[in-house]
């Protein structure tokens, strides 16, 4: 897993490499810039656009100086603005004195905010203004907040902040002024607040550029927060044997649906067989016997004596694991099967939807949770759950404690699903794309980690594995729909490919 640091432990692991590769610091940050600038010219390739480089006074208007110089050398037609300040950093002093005399032609002081009024709208901007050293919100008065918030204003080819947006803060919640990257390189580790919806419309997205930090201090140094990649999941995912049969991976019992809502319970059984469950049965109200056994013939049927909604479930010796939720809806009867069901538990399950929406009207179920069981909320299930939040950082922080309280596996769902475990560590998904905000798509994802957990991964594992699974097979699935027209259906429908891509 990739872990996430702080500001003050990316500080430290600069300091850790300049220390005992050795490096000195000025080479590591023309290290930086050599790596942002080898993806920019891979990103940008049309050298007829001007590039405006704007530069603080720190190390990240140094890179940006650094930056400015590499660019010019690949012969893109380079313009740097600085901002006049008392005091500039050492290596920034450095880098300004590296400028070619050609280019220092195109160096330009911003005294006033006309100084920028001229500039193309075909430009690409790279914001070096501010960097992970900023502490507080930009002042209103400051000449920097006037450039940030005309840059805001006007339309340009591209807005590329290095190592994070200006403005943006790394480890909280961010009131100010903020520049809109289109795209973001940052160095080595992706900052928390990157992967928090609060910030989106600052990030469209980042990059994570490798600058050689010293692996060690990464190793030796503890962060509850990670990053899942592909490698993570490589690692994880359960090896199909030659002689195997149905028998050996696991048996799945899903409770789900109700008069109206059997869409629901067919998802979330066709998504956990495609994860591998070598059985699964329906629990389901009587009137969707026809329709699973129509729409899903591999699943087998248990059928409750209620015909519009679930009255009760009750598990076999033969059942692996156990999920219930979706589409069963919060009739007086499903509640209580809820709540006998839960009494009767012992081993971990999957809870999503309305059996979500169960626990938070009635709070003295939660101690019956048993330890690692899986919660799959969204955002407004998990307020229902845990009540409101002001920030993503109190959500986030909410999220932990209800782990962490309660001893489950809770997977809040968006972009970047932050997953988080009963020590409090989260982790954060790298794989979808907003095409899957549509209806079902969180069933798919049930069946998902519910066909994992059936074949005997660990809880934890199910829930990294089959968020990335399910983002991954939502990104393949963009690969013959668009954002638009995709549904819960295609998503399912790629989880194979999916597979092949993880196991290349």
């Amino acid at each position: 897993m990739m872990k996430l640091f702080n500001t003050a432990q990316i500080r430290e692991a600069d300091n850790y490499t300049i220390q005992h590769e050795p490096v000195s610091s000025l080479n590591l940050m023309e290290r930086a810039a050599n790596a942002l600038v080898k993806q920019f010219s891979t990103d940008y390739p049309d050298k007829k656009n001007p590039v405006y480089i704007f530069c603080g006074n720190g190390n990240n208007g140094g890179d940006g100086l650094a930056i400015a110089r590499l660019l010019f050398k690949l012969k893109y037609t380079v313009h740097v603005f600085t901002f006049p300040s008392k005091k500039y950093s050492d290596d920034y002093l450095k880098n300004e004195k590296k400028l070619p005399l050609q280019l220092k032609k195109n160096h330009h002081q911003i005294k006033t905010i006309n100084s920028i009024d001229t500039l193309s709208a075909e430009g690409i901007i790279i914001d070096a203004i501010f960097g992970t050293g900023l502490h507080d919100s930009i002042q209103k008065d400051s000449i920097h907040y006037k450039v940030i918030e005309k840059i805001n204003a006007r339309c340009f080819h591209s807005v590329v902040a290095v190592d994070i947006p200006s403005g943006l803060l790394a480890d909280e919640h961010t009131d100010g002024i903020v520049l809109k990257a289109s795209k973001t390189y940052t160095f080595q580790f992706p900052k928390l607040s990157f992967l928090l919806p609060e910030n989106g419309h600052y990030l469209n997205d980042f990059t994570i550029l490798d600058i050689g930090l010293h692996p060690e201090y990464s190793r030796k140094t503890a962060s509850p927060f990670f990053l899942i990649t592909k490698d993570d999941i490589q690692q994880k995912l359960p090896v199909r044997k030659k002689y195997a049969h149905k028998g050996n991976y696991g048996h799945a019992m899903i409770a789900a649906g109700s008069y109206g809502k059997m869409g629901a319970a067919v998802l979330a059984g066709k998504a956990c067989l495609r994860a591998g469950a070598g059985m699964v049965t329906m629990h389901i109200p009587a009137c969707g016997y026809s329709i699973i056994q129509t729409a899903f013939p591999e699943a087998m049927c248990v059928v409750d004596k209620q015909e519009i909604h679930i009255s009760a479930v009750s598990s076999t010796e033969k059942t692996t694991t156990i999920a219930i939720g979706p589409g069963i809806g919060t009739h007086t009867a499903t509640k209580k099967a809820v709540e006998q069901f839960l009494r009767n538990q012992t081993q971990p399950i999957v809870i999503d939807a309305d059996a979500l929406n169960i626990l938070a009207a009635k709070k003295s179920l939660l101690p019956l949770l048993p330890v690692n069981s899986i919660l799959t909320p969204h955002p407004k299930e998990f307020e229902r759950l845990t009540g409101k939040w002001k920030t993503d950082f109190e959500r986030l922080q909410l999220q932990q404690q209800f782990s962490k309280k309660h001893k489950v596996i809770v997977v809040l769902k968006g972009a970047h699903t932050s997953i988080s475990d009963t020590a409090g560590n989260v982790y954060f998904n790298t794989t979808g794309n907003p095409g899957m905000a549509t209806a079902g798509s969180g069933d798919v994802l049930t069946g998902i980690i519910t066909g994992l957990l059936a074949q005997q991964l660990s809880p934890l594992d199910c829930a990294i594995v089959g968020v990335y699974l399910h983002g991954l097979a939502g990104d393949k699935a963009l690969q013959l729909q668009s954002q638009e027209s995709l549904i819960a259906s295609d998503i399912i429908a790629s989880l194979g490919t999916a597979f092949i891509e993880i196991q290349k």
